[in-house]
């Protein structure tokens, strides 16, 4: 049967790690995957990527999509960090350090 996609919106992987955690159900081989590979690949907890993903947004204005990327991967150094900005924009190398600053304050 068809299903309907009602709402899309991204997540970071601790997200989908809870949401998939809550399932009542049995997992598919697919979805066993998806669960080990946020379990391995997650950095923060899910209410903490969501909180640094909102603070990312509202202080650099950057898109959701970005600032899901940058808390998925949390980048260390501003080279990895211009790997996620998108190239019709150009940010201050002062702007990628505050950045940083706060990805660090967000670090395990």
């Amino acid at each position: 049967m068809p299903r309907k996609i009602v709402e899309s919106k991204p997540l970071t992987l601790p997200q989908v790690k809870t949401l998939m955690k809550g399932l009542d159900r049995e997992l598919s081989q697919f979805q066993r995957k998806t669960l080990e590979y946020v379990t391995s690949f997650s950095k923060l907890s899910a209410k903490n990527s969501e909180k640094l993903v909102e603070k990312l947004v509202k202080s650099f204005g950057i898109d959701i999509s970005e600032a899901v990327q940058i808390v998925n991967c949390m980048p260390e150094t501003t080279e990895e960090l211009r790997v996620f900005m998108p190239r019709h924009r150009v940010f201050e190398a002062e702007k990628l350090k505050q950045m940083l600053g706060l990805l660090d304050e967000y670090r395990k």
